[in-house]
């Protein structure tokens, strides 16, 4: 009875289409960057949900969500496989429960949807409400992954001009309501009923018009001062890079890389540049702020701290040499000019309930895998007078906590990471796509200095100014224009996220409450 019920399952056809149409928007996302492909895909599947019941809804979105997920963030296995010290099968099992669980999400919003419909026919407009909703649970719950939410895929289309103004949520909304727009459409013609086409194709074409208007819009501006930087990339092999006896190769590595660019303002070097502790190399990093200090430059590097007080590690951000022109003071250690990273990410910086799974295997036992958490709400770092806002590795992914640090006197946005954890897959490319659509938020350039690479200069835009191959030693220097101005989006993001919910669902339950049931 199982065996049959299952085997008519697997013959469904519609599942595995709803599957195929989720495996193939890796191509919308970075390095593939086939944008369009988000703004017609899903709606073959809001299709199929049309006249669904609540749980079939969520079936199919459910297939849909986990073939988005199983190749949108395969690049995790590369970690997993090659330094978790885990069998094949059990790494593959691993992946498969992280795609289940992230499954749950656009799930709920199909079956929630299904639910508060009104009529027997699925009210897909009330699609993107429910969806954001689900997109918001994704961000929070469990520490929160909002990896591959649909706007990032949206940066290099022309519906990148909405998100100084709504952000990436709104434009995720925006991707949804083009979407429903083509099943709308469809129907319509379909059925020959051309007065249900007017609606639909009023609302793409007035987001392509309102698209336009706003490529147009100047928000933020170009002040006419620059400041010249320079972003160390030290490729060093992930399997070498805590072996104890590569500490100082690795740290005159950086220092000799550094010496022939003290001609830049600022200097980046990655996250956990220094593979030491930071009390147990103090000479070194008083050599190091000295001698970018006598050079009127500064440097800004990751570290890791140990607190003999509160006997806590840190995975920190700290600044040497120059902060503010008229600064006499020298480097100390636990002086206040740093970051400490407070989203820190499961297995790999703290382990939950690590009692019971760290004797289990290595992948529970990684290289500083016991973190505390920095504060919310820190101060920038401030180097050679500039305001740097610092967001270390998978925090650029959150953009209401750079809101929550983000200040009139920021000029800078600054993302280190070791994507080397990641190989040669597809992870650090979006990873940078993430940034890139955090720089055009907020109006302000950003510096990312990253191991191996993806080490890149985007301005306020959210466009490259200079970048670096990946798996290269090198530096990438750069002379990055100042700006001036807010975004929308930048001083009311958690407004523009409510109102995007919201107004939709009020919408509609008026318009509900007000037409009699057939």
């Amino acid at each position: 009875m199982l065996y049959s019920r299952l085997m008519k399952k697997l013959k469904n056809k519609d599942y595995w289409l709803c599957f195929l149409a989720g495996l193939s928007l890796v191509l919308a996302y970075a390095p593939f960057s086939q944008w369009y492909l988000t703004l017609f895909i899903p709606a073959f599947v809001f299709y199929k949900i049309l006249n669904a019941s609540p749980r079939k809804a969520a079936k199919l979105m459910g297939l849909f969500a986990f073939g988005w997920f199983a190749s949108g963030i395969s690049w995790v296995h590369v970690s997993i496989d090659q330094f978790g010290g885990l069998p094949l099968i059990i790494s593959l099992a691993l992946m498969l429960l992280l795609c289940l669980y992230l499954t749950i999400f656009p799930a709920l919003a199909g079956y929630l949807t299904a639910r508060f419909s009104k009529n027997r026919q699925l009210n897909l407009w009330l699609l993107p409400s429910f969806w954001l909703i689900c997109e918001y649970l994704r961000s929070v719950v469990l520490t929160g992954f909002p990896w591959l939410s649909l706007g990032y895929s949206q940066i290099d289309s022309p519906l990148a001009s909405f998100v100084p103004l709504i952000g990436e949520v709104g434009v995720t909304a925006i991707v949804l309501l083009i979407n429903i727009s083509l099943v709308k459409i469809f129907i319509a013609l379909t059925h020959q009923n051309h007065k249900k086409l007017v609606f639909p194709t009023a609302i793409i074409c007035s987001l392509a018009l309102l698209s336009f208007i706003l490529s147009h819009v100047v928000w933020v501006k170009t002040n006419g001062k620059t400041t010249k930087v320079a972003l160390v990339q030290g490729n060093i092999a992930q399997s070498i890079k805590w072996a104890p006896e590569q500490e100082w190769p690795t740290m005159l590595k950086y220092l000799d890389l550094t010496r022939v660019n003290y001609d830049a303002d600022i200097i980046i070097w990655p996250e956990s540049a220094i593979p030491a502790l930071e009390p147990t190399v103090q000479d070194y990093l008083a050599t190091v702020d000295s001698s970018a200090r006598l050079n009127d430059s500064a440097i800004i590097t990751g570290i890791l701290n140990y607190n003999f007080e509160s006997k806590e590690y840190f995975n920190s951000l700290i600044t040497l040499g120059k902060a503010q022109a008229e600064d006499e003071i020298s480097y100390f250690y636990n002086h206040q000019n740093r970051y400490s990273k407070h989203h820190l990410l499961p297995i790999g910086e703290f382990v939950p309930f690590q009692e019971l799974l760290r004797p289990l295997a290595p992948l529970f036992n990684l290289p500083m895998s016991s973190f505390s958490r920095g504060d919310y709400v820190q101060k920038n770092l401030i180097a050679n007078g500039l305001h740097l806002l610092p967001l270390l590795c998978f925090e650029i992914a959150f953009p209401h906590q750079l809101a929550a640090n983000l200040t009139p006197e920021t000029d800078l946005l600054l993302t280190v990471s070791n994507d080397a954890w990641f190989g040669h897959s597809h992870g650090p490319h979006q990873h940078m796509e993430i940034a890139r659509m955090r720089a055009l938020e907020f109006g302000r350039p950003l510096l990312r200095a990253t191991n191996n690479g993806i080490t890149a200069i985007v301005d306020h835009k959210g466009d490259y100014i200079a970048r670096i191959p990946q798996f290269e030693e090198g530096v990438l220097k750069a002379d990055v224009p100042l700006v001036t101005g807010k975004t929308p989006y930048s001083q009311w993001p958690r407004l523009i996220l409510l109102l995007i919910i919201l107004v939709p669902i009020i919408l509609i339950i008026v318009k509900q409450q007000s037409t009699p049931d057939k």
